[in-house]
């Protein structure tokens, strides 16, 4: 009888600890790059840029099998502008705001430049290049420039990885890359 109970006492123990469910976060394994884009002098953002990263060479990235993102699989690693969706969570067409309720759509990015990677991208293989193209609303007036990356750049959403980040010395994560671009 005493073996049952111990065994029963052990079997409970072991049992109960493996249904300990680990709290996920929504944005596990995915990091974000923002992108602070304007004149010098000037707060609001750029908008109509093509701003895509590039190797050493300064040849486009392919993401090719989703190895540097989760989404865009062997597409070329384009930012997009951060929009602002409405109560039930559609795209808001433009500046078309009407009764204010409005947020953004990744609210830690707010009116500025994104693009999604994984948690292990190798930011400091790469480069950020940003091109005002003919043709588009700014009519090609700003000069190219490319920016080097650092892991730092990224934005790591999840409270365990920031708070492994915040122990660390060196420049602080989650801050969008300040980009001045010039005519």
């Amino acid at each position: 009888m005493r073996y049952l109970l111990i065994y029963l006492f052990f079997f409970s123990f072991f049992t109960a600890n493996a249904q300990v469910a680990v709290q996920h976060c929504g944005y596990d394994f995915t990091s974000y790059l923002v992108l602070d884009v304007h004149e010098n002098g000037k707060k609001e953002n750029i908008k109509d840029l093509k701003i895509t990263i590039v190797d050493s060479d300064g040849k486009e990235v392919i993401n090719v099998n989703n190895a540097y993102s989760w989404t865009n699989s062997n597409k070329p690693m384009v930012f997009s502008l951060n929009y602002k969706i409405d109560e039930s969570g559609k795209k808001i067409p433009g500046e078309a705001d009407k009764n204010g309720k409005s947020r953004w759509f990744f609210p830690f990015a707010k009116d500025n430049y994104l693009l999604s990677v994984t948690n292990t991208f190798p930011a400091e293989n790469f480069s950020i290049k940003v091109e005002d193209i003919d043709g588009k609303a700014n009519g090609g007036s700003f000069k190219t420039q490319l920016v080097p990356l650092n892991s730092y750049n990224m934005y790591v959403l999840c409270s365990a990885q920031n708070e492994r980040q915040a122990m660390q010395f060196g420049p602080r994560t989650n801050r969008p890359v300040e980009i001045i671009l010039e005519k």
